[in-house]
């Protein structure tokens, strides 16, 4: 076994990246305060071909240091944008036709592993890292996901619970993976 050096992965380069077909999902972020979760949030949805990120509330937006050192780059592949009020943002995708979930523990949460996913376009809702999603950004959202967990804790850190449901996503619509 031989780890791979960086050239030999065919990784593609950031104006590539920009000029490739994404897959048709959204990534929002409602009021996350770490920009370390927000920069690790980038290289996910660079990762696994995100149409972009929109940045809620008090959600820090690039440029910014500390993004900068956990997204290494990808806030400058992935496409992104600021919204002062997330329900606005919801208001706006879904005029454009998309399928809103939201990821949060809910009385009608269905388990991850049970979504099955549409063709449409989606956005996925990932809250604060203390009080989760709002209630009123719940209210538009039209489904909720619920990340399965065994342990003692009640939730995954953001940047975690979005790896897992953007892996889950775009695993079968990606012939890579």
């Amino acid at each position: 076994m031989r780890k791979l050096k960086l050239k030999e992965l065919g990784r593609l380069s950031t104006e590539e990246f920009k000029s490739v077909e994404k897959l048709p999902y959204v990534v929002v972020l409602d009021q996350v305060r770490s920009m370390h979760n927000v920069g690790s949030v980038f290289r996910t949805a660079d990762a696994f071909r995100a149409e972009k990120i929109i940045l809620c509330g008090i959600t820090g937006q690039p440029p910014h240091r500390e993004i900068t050192k956990t997204a290494i780059g990808a806030e400058k592949s992935v496409s992104w944008e600021y919204a002062a009020k997330t329900t606005d943002a919801l208001r706006h995708l879904k005029a454009l036709g998309y399928h809103i979930y939201a990821v949060e523990q809910t009385d009608r949460s269905q388990s991850l592993q049970d979504i099955i996913f549409s063709g449409g376009k989606v956005a996925f809702v990932f809250g604060n890292e203390i009080d989760g999603i709002e209630q009123e950004v719940l209210e538009i959202c039209d489904s909720c996901i619920e990340i399965p967990q065994a342990g003692t804790k009640h939730s995954l850190n953001i940047s975690v619970a979005c790896g897992v449901v953007l892996w889950q996503y775009a695993s079968s619509r990606l012939s890579q993976f």
